[in-house]
């Protein structure tokens, strides 16, 4: 009878130390388990998102290197060049709606001749004030989602409310990256 009682608690203790065991090198090779995404680190990769784009206008009205500004931009928050997918699908974009990599990207912020692209980024903008409707972080702590509006000011002082959705992840760094970036402008019932 006590090998019977023993074989089990013998088996769920192996199946609970594995647990643990797979749950520790997870931890060790990821580091999300330590460093999980906060909805504070979001709100300031956004407030940083809009000071750069702010920075790329400036740039670009001083006749200085928008294209640098624009290029370290979409470097430093964007996912691009690493293993992951990004899915960006930028406002003012009807002919090529959606941008799968760097390149097409920056077209989108500074223009291209030729396209439809004409420097989104370049405008300039003052200000971006962002209003997240909710941000939603999974259970893991490695992916988090933001939606709501965005407000560009121009050098007019008029705003543009824009409607978005930005996924993010956290790079190797602990820095967060854009995986989704979704972007339109509200519905005109006219």
């Amino acid at each position: 009878m006590k090998k019977l009682v023993t074989a089990p608690l013998l088996a769920v203790s192996m199946l609970a130390l594995a647990a643990c065991g797979e749950a520790g090198t997870d931890t060790a090779m990821t580091g999300k388990a330590n460093n999980p995404i906060t909805a504070e680190e979001v709100a300031a990769a956004q407030q940083a998102w809009g000071e750069g784009i702010v920075a790329i206008g400036k740039a670009y009205s001083e006749e200085g290197d928008y294209r640098a500004a624009a290029t370290d931009h979409v470097a430093k928050f964007y996912d691009f060049g690493s293993d992951s997918t990004v899915l960006f699908k930028p406002t003012l974009a009807s002919e090529d709606q959606f941008r799968g990599n760097m390149d097409e990207a920056l077209s989108y912020f500074v223009g291209t001749e030729g396209s439809e692209d004409k420097g989104f980024a370049i405008a300039p903008y003052t200000t971006v004030r962002w209003e997240n409707e909710g941000t939603v972080i999974d259970e893991d702590g490695d992916m988090a989602m933001a939606m709501g509006n965005y407000f560009f000011t121009g050098t007019d002082g008029e705003e543009t409310k824009v409607e978005y959705s930005f996924g993010y992840t956290k790079d190797e760094n602990g820095d967060l990256k854009i995986n989704l970036h979704h972007s339109s402008l509200p519905f005109d019932p006219s």
